[in-house]
């Protein structure tokens, strides 16, 4: 070593060791480096190189980063925002509406007068029962909600008379019907007489006779309409008897 690296050297040592001595123990704030000796915190650096002048405290935990960069970890760079799009808003479908109640089936059978009672009579025939029976073994085991008997008559007589007879006629197949198990709450008699003829004036003309009675004959006869949710099978309503008398109604 030549004299100038020397004087360096002791240049170097006699600055850290008059620092020290000028400073007293445990004013250090950072006690890893050597501070100056003009009362402020500020880490002196070594003569010629500039760097900072550790002590014998220094560890790399008390680095700092003016003094040793390269091992004091740099605060992590904040985590990017990421800007999350809101959920698609997912449309909720209104709530279905109840299916409609199934309409009532209204089912019409039309008997012949002239095959449920004798002329001029509301009693039903034995034929009769048999037609009748024939309905009420269809609606066994149904659901209905109505059973309507309606009389006609034909157009011949007297509007009263005719009119009474057709009611009688009505509440004899009601009465049947009930009496053969089906619910008599359901079921309704009326008479309409004469007013609901099937023919037309045009159809049958003359004032008498065989030939007007027999086509005035699906003019005589009961309605009987059934409402429920299912269909119903019954025979068809018989046809009126070539026997019958010219003045029945």
């Amino acid at each position: 070593m030549n004299k100038k690296q020397i004087t360096i050297a002791n240049l170097l040592v006699l600055a850290v060791a008059g620092y020290a001595q000028a400073q007293p123990v445990g004013v250090y704030k950072n006690q890893g480096y050597a501070l100056d000796n003009m009362g402020n915190s500020a880490v002196i650096n070594a003569p010629i190189s500039g760097v900072c002048v550790r002590t014998s405290e220094w560890t790399p935990a008390r680095a700092i980063i003016e003094c040793d960069p390269e091992l004091v970890r740099k605060p992590a760079a904040p985590k990017p925002v990421v800007a999350v799009a809101p959920a698609p808003k997912v449309a909720v479908p209104p709530p279905a509406k109840p299916a409609p109640a199934p309409k009532p089936t209204v089912q019409k059978f039309s008997l012949s007068a002239d095959a449920l009672f004798d002329f001029d009579k509301s009693v039903i025939k034995p034929n009769g029962m048999k037609k009748l029976d024939e309905l009420v073994a269809g609606l066994k085991g149904t659901q209905y909600d109505t059973v309507t008997a309606t009389g006609h008559t034909d157009r011949l007589g007297a509007v009263e008379y005719n009119q009474k007879l057709s009611e009688r006629r009505a509440e004899a197949v009601k009465k049947y019907l009930a009496d053969k198990g089906l619910d008599a709450g359901k079921i309704t008699a009326a008479g309409k007489g004469k007013t609901q003829p099937v023919t037309k004036p045009a159809d049958c003309k003359g004032k008498a006779g065989r030939a007007l009675h027999a086509c005035l004959q699906p003019d005589r006869r009961v309605d009987i309409e059934v409402s429920g949710s299912k269909t119903i099978s019954v025979p068809a309503a018989p046809a009126a008897s070539s026997t019958a008398k010219p003045a029945a109604k």
